[in-house]
């Protein structure tokens, strides 16, 4: 899969536009990208409790005003209603729609939260020399619901949800050490091997995304994922809610570094 390396707002535009519809990995070389929740004003201090009390899934990177659609501490001028490619709709807990406009499903009363997303730490991955099957090829990666249970905030509870890629057995420990430097970024794994002993049955068919290429050697690794809010609406069930549809991001204006821990 060849790497975009236009800034992102050309790629925002061409999102805005309709030219682009997929996943973003590979999108936006060395640029932040994000996870998106948004809720009504009267859920949103709960949820930004649940995002401090759970700063590995959903760590969080901008919270615009109620009502704005501009994150204006990451990429001003842009517009979240229009500058993903896929959005969720969720009416009490229930998923209504996906749609590639969240415009229509706007209200003033909404307040946005972007969250760090694993895409960021990729580059790090990348840079290192590991290989990622599904940037190679143009695929989402896998993403389960889990075993672990998120700590409760207000109405806000559910498991975590984890992200996973298949890594050689030698760069275990260089993914990790990569992977570390980006805590706004999810960070280091939360596991490493057996999926079971983190509620997963079949590694080879996830709930979310796109089932993975083991090579021979290879090893599952997981890491927290910013879907959890979509897993936290199914159990939580806010009477309405707008997200991103898995491995479709949102992409700021901020370059990977500046999320890095020194």
């Amino acid at each position: 899969m060849p790497i975009d390396t236009r800034h992102p707002k050309e790629i925002r535009a061409d999102i805005r536009s309709g030219k682009l519809t997929g996943v973003t990995a590979g999108l936006g070389a060395g640029y932040v990208q994000a996870n998106l929740a948004v809720l009504p004003r009267d859920h949103a201090y709960d949820f930004l409790l649940f995002c401090q009390r759970n700063p590995r899934p959903c760590p969080l990177i901008e919270v615009t005003d109620p009502g704005s659609p501009e994150p204006v501490g990451v990429a001003p001028g842009a517009d979240l209603r229009t500058d993903i490619p896929g959005y969720r709709i969720w009416t009490n807990g229930v998923l209504a729609e996906e749609v590639k406009d969240a415009t229509p499903y706007w209200r003033d009363d909404l307040v946005a939260f972007l969250l760090g997303c694993s895409f960021t730490f990729e580059w790090a991955l990348l840079e290192a020399g590991i290989r990622l099957w599904h940037v190679e090829h143009g695929k989402n990666v896998a993403m389960w619901r889990t075993s672990i249970p998120c700590r409760p905030a207000g109405v806000f509870h559910g498991p975590m949800v984890v992200s996973m890629r298949p890594i050689a057995a030698p760069e275990i420990a260089k993914a990790v050490t990569a992977s570390a430097r980006f805590p706004s970024a999810h960070g280091a794994p939360i596991h490493v091997g057996d999926p079971a002993a983190i509620g997963i049955k079949d590694v080879t068919a996830p709930d979310y995304g796109d089932a993975q290429h083991f090579r021979p050697g290879d090893v599952p690794v997981f890491w927290a994922c910013g879907v959890t809010p979509q897993a936290v609406a199914l159990a939580s069930k806010p009477p309405y809610m707008i997200t991103h549809s898995p491995g479709h991001m949102f992409i700021t204006d901020v370059p990977n570094g500046a999320l890095a821990a020194l």
